[in-house]
């Protein structure tokens, strides 16, 4: 799993606001706190995250967060305790079915199946 999407020749905000979600995922972040760390306005930085990585920053955050609970659920012990409830809860997933559908269409499995595997 990439731990950022930077690039080189990136907009150092471009670069900021990326750095700031990969450092913060777990937390709740709003817009204007992604705004805030990389310097820049809003549809600035929209315009920059559509330009160089065709996504939003809140479309990147959610991408990240998916990753890194796809690697939770991969390490997970079921018979420990570990729940997809749980994990999804952790990276800001408040709606279990919610999470499972947007889980599917990246990873093209549930992650129930993910966490049994």
């Amino acid at each position: 799993i990439r731990k950022t999407l930077a690039r080189p020749g990136e907009p150092a905000a471009l670069q900021r606001a990326i750095a700031f979600i990969d450092a913060h995922a777990e937390s709740r972040i709003r817009l204007a706190d992604i705004v805030a760390a990389a310097g820049i306005g809003a549809r600035a930085l929209q315009y920059d995250f559509l330009r160089h990585h065709q996504i939003t920053p809140l479309g990147y955050l959610r991408r990240v967060r998916l990753e890194r609970a796809h690697r939770d659920l991969l390490a997970a012990d079921p018979a420990g305790g570990d729940t997809v409830s749980a994990i999804a809860a952790r990276w800001g997933f408040a709606k279990t079915g919610r999470f499972a559908e947007q889980y599917r269409a990246a990873y093209g499995r549930l992650p129930s199946q993910t966490l049994s595997a």
